[in-house]
């Protein structure tokens, strides 16, 4: 509605800029000129998909709401993206090394999407990072041909190493980076017991910080990383072992989602100067780790808010590659193998949370009877602040409204004011609100405080889903997320509001929502048509997101589909069934035998060419078996 409460003309444009599509969306995601969101997987080719008609034809196959959506094709082009801009990076400064990029499984680590990753990643011999025992199971089943690249980080015990080391007898290269000093001595004691000199890798904790949620992540307080003394004692300790040639990577973290390019430039400087001096020790070195924090513009605004980044792919690729390069060619050192674990950026774009609106809760009251003679005089008073309130004393007549509700509440309490009376006064309230926040629209300026008004008189759209199981994010830390219907976009949305799931926890709600300027508390939605489903969407999603749910109230897992865009349209590769009781590599859609098998075949291999001695291969079988058998954490080995 317009000023003077008349509709106003609308079009899928007036949509797309509302919720922002442009900005988080491009170049996968886009509002048709039927007033549906259609996603283009794969964007180097003229094919769309319908989501709102998608959704439909899905339900027809008996695969009902809340629903997953994955697209392969979008990992496939986020890794030609991620690698064609390092490539471009490197031909224009000359860079005579290389890129090789790896995924860490953290961020997903669904069977089907891993898999999808290292299929996609092989033409440019894409990796796989793991942060635990379990993660480096899954990579060593997963990475099953020749040339990989796997990077093992995280926490490790005796078993942990172990199973490394002899896995670096495979086509792969495993390198297992040192965390913390006391890795160390389990390295040494790993290498002895096996006879296998081992592929190692350091963690510095850089002076140089991230920027926002994430900004601990590095400096003198991380949690992980060696300081510079003890990146000494380690080349030291190597070097009286005659090992100085197996240190052969740096690896720093600056943080997940680094909105600024700035601590990206300072963190490149700093870690590529301690490469080339680990080089001018004497390590042999070959790859620069830069980790992660490659963000992802979850809002659209193109700046260093926490949820955007104010710099895309190919600057960051610029960035990474000239620092490495400045600092090796002042130093005449040979510039390494540049890796990054850019998990975020590959995996969010590729789902879709799809769920419908089963209710709403809105305020709505009829314009408030004038008060009788016998009515208490709060009454009177609260009917002739509705009457006068006009455009130029909104912020007066929010005032009198709060103060005549409070007032009103202080005699129901003590007696002087009777439940129906207290009802009217309550009545009168919201009656006051309403006419406040009809008269706000016809100001050029709206005083701050009067915002919450608009949150009052918001509704509440009761959705089919649960926020703790397929948006955690928005809980544990106020991440944001585009939201938006999926269809109707030809039309005007009149109703702000908010989101709540199905859970009975109050924290279940969704109220902050992104926008090119601030945070806005409620999204403008559609009046829900009876008999008609109302459908809205969750993006970005696919980073973290699906791994981090919990089981409140036990919602589970939801529903999920693979679509692939074909020559003839799309096809629905795989189906997941909502949640179902296994264990934990079966709630993730893997099979612990077949692992093993994949495994096994791997290791006849290696004992056939002669990388491996039958008994490596008993000690690699036995840990590999047992850790699938066995508990998550760690064991006491240290």
């Amino acid at each position: 509605m317009d000023g003077n409460g008349q509709p106003r003309e609308w079009s899928v444009k007036k949509s797309a800029k509302l919720y922002q599509v442009k900005g988080w969306g491009e170049p996968y995601f886009r509002i048709n000129q039927r007033g549906h969101v259609e996603v283009r997987p794969d964007p180097t080719v003229d094919k769309a998909i319908d989501l709102y008609d998608l959704t439909k034809q899905l339900g027809e196959r008996g695969i009902d709401l809340p629903l997953l959506i994955r697209f392969p094709n979008i990992i496939q082009d986020r890794i030609r993206l991620l690698n064609q801009c390092f490539e471009r990076a490197i031909a224009e400064y000359g860079y005579k090394g290389r890129y090789r990029g790896v995924f860490p499984i953290k961020v997903n680590q669904q069977r089907h999407v891993v898999e999808e990753i290292v299929e996609s990643g092989q033409p440019w011999r894409f990796g796989l990072e793991a942060g635990s025992k379990p993660e480096l199971l899954i990579a060593l089943a997963a990475m099953d041909d020749e040339d990989g690249l796997i990077i093992c980080n995280g926490y490790k015990d005796l078993a942990y190493l172990e199973t490394a080391l002899v896995a670096q007898r495979f086509d792969n290269t495993v390198v297992v980076v040192l965390e913390r000093i006391e890795e160390l001595d389990l390295a040494f004691r790993a290498s002895e017991k096996l006879g296998i000199r081992p592929c190692l890798g350091l963690r510095a904790k850089l002076s140089s910080k991230g920027i926002g949620r994430w900004a601990e992540s590095a400096g003198d307080r991380a949690k992980f990383g060696l300081t510079m003394s003890e990146i000494v004692q380690v080349v030291d300790e190597l070097e009286k072992r005659d090992l100085g040639d197996c240190l052969k990577l740096l690896h720093f973290h600056l943080g997940s989602q680094v909105s600024s390019i700035i601590p990206v430039k300072n963190a490149m400087r700093e870690a590529a100067q301690i490469y080339v001096e680990l080089v001018k020790m004497g390590c042999t070195m070959g790859f620069l780790d830069v980790g992660g924090g490659l963000a992802v513009d979850y809002d659209g605004s193109k700046t260093d808010f926490r949820g955007s980044m104010n710099y895309d792919l190919q600057e960051y690729a610029y960035d990474v590659v000239f620092a490495v390069q400045e600092a090796c060619e002042k130093a005449s050192v040979e510039p390494p193998t540049i890796v990054s674990e850019s998990g975020r950026s590959i995996a969010a774009y590729q789902s879709v949370l799809i769920f419908d609106a089963l209710g709403v809760d809105s305020v709505r009251f009829e314009d408030p009877t004038p008060p009788s003679p016998e009515d208490h005089r709060i009454l009177d008073e609260f009917y002739e602040t509705w009457k006068g309130v006009q455009p130029k004393n909104v912020q007066e007549s929010w005032h009198d409204a709060q103060q005549a509700l409070e007032e009103a509440r202080s005699l129901f309490k003590f007696g002087y004011l009777g439940i129906r009376e207290l009802a009217r006064a309550e009545h009168l309230f919201w009656s006051c609100c309403a006419k406040i926040s009809q008269s706000m629209q016809r100001l050029k300026y709206i005083p701050e405080e009067l915002n919450i008004v608009e949150e009052l008189l918001g509704a509440i759209y009761y959705c089919n889903f649960s926020l703790f199981q397929s948006a955690p994010d928005i809980w544990a830390m106020d991440h944001l997320f585009p939201f938006m219907p999926i269809h109707r976009l030809d039309e005007e949305p009149t109703v702000r509001a908010r989101l709540a799931d199905l859970t009975c926890d109050s924290d279940g709600i969704v109220d902050h929502f992104i926008d090119v300027e601030e945070v806005q508390r409620g999204i403008d939605l559609h009046q829900v048509r009876e008999g008609e489903p109302y459908l809205l969407a969750m993006f970005l999603g696919g980073a973290y997101q699906e791994i981090l749910g919990d089981l409140h109230n036990l919602f589970g897992d939801t529903n999920a589909v693979h679509v692939r865009v074909e020559d003839y349209g799309y096809s629905v590769a795989n189906v997941i069934k909502g949640d179902a009781i296994d264990n934990v590599l079966r709630y993730l859609q893997y099979d612990p035998d077949e692992m093993v098998e994949r495994v096994r075949k791997q290791a006849e291999r290696a004992l056939n060419h002669g990388r491996m001695t039958l008994p490596q291969l008993r000690t690699f079988m036995q840990h590999y078996e047992e850790s699938l058998r066995g508990y998550t954490y760690l064991k006491g080995d240290a």
